[in-house]
C-alpha cells in the first residue's frame, strides 16, 4: 500500500509506485482526498481527487486505487490490512501507529528530488506561465 497526494503526476510518482509493487503482490495506491490535502498542505489540489483517482489507477505497477479517508489516515489501513506500507522519502507518517496495523513500513530513498518533486514542479509550472 502506498499514500499520496499524487497531484501533478510525475516520473517520481511513476518510481515510487513501481518500487512499492516490488515489495509485495497487489499494490493498492491511496489517493489523498482534496480536504486532506488542504488541511495538510494549505492548498487546493491541481486536480480533483476523482481526477487524481483514476490517473493513479491507471499506472501499471496499481492494482487497486482507492480514495483515504478524510479524517483517519489509518481507516484505509486497518481496512485493506496491506503486508506492506511502503513510504515516500517526504511523508510525514505516525510509524508506529502503522506498524501497529501489522504492516510492515518501508520508507523508499528520493528519486531525483531536485528535479521530479511536485513542489518545485509546480512552482516551475508558474514561473512558465
Amino acid at each position: 500500500m502506498v499514500f499520496g497526494s499524487f497531484d501533478l503526476l510525475h516520473p517520481g510518482h511513476v518510481w515510487f509506485v513501481e518500487n512499492a509493487k516490488k515489495r509485495g503482490g497487489e499494490l493498492i495506491a491511496v489517493v489523498a482526498r482534496d480536504s486532506s490535502i488542504e488541511r495538510l498542505k494549505g492548498r487546493k489540489p491541481l486536480f480533483s481527487e476523482g481526477e487524481r483517482l483514476h490517473l493513479v489507477g491507471a499506472l501499471r505497477a496499481v492494482d487497486k486505487a482507492v480514495l483515504g479517508g478524510s479524517k483517519d489516515f489509518h481507516a484505509v489501513v486497518r481496512r485493506w490490512k496491506p503486508q506492506v506500507v511502503v513510504l515516500g522519502y517526504d511523508q510525514s507518517a505516525d510509524v508506529n501507529a502503522l506498524k501497529k496495523t501489522g504492516a510492515q513500513v518501508v520508507r523508499l530513498r528520493a528519486f531525483k528530488p531536485r528535479r521530479h518533486k511536485s513542489s518545485l514542479l509546480k512552482k516551475r509550472l508558474r514561473k512558465n506561465g
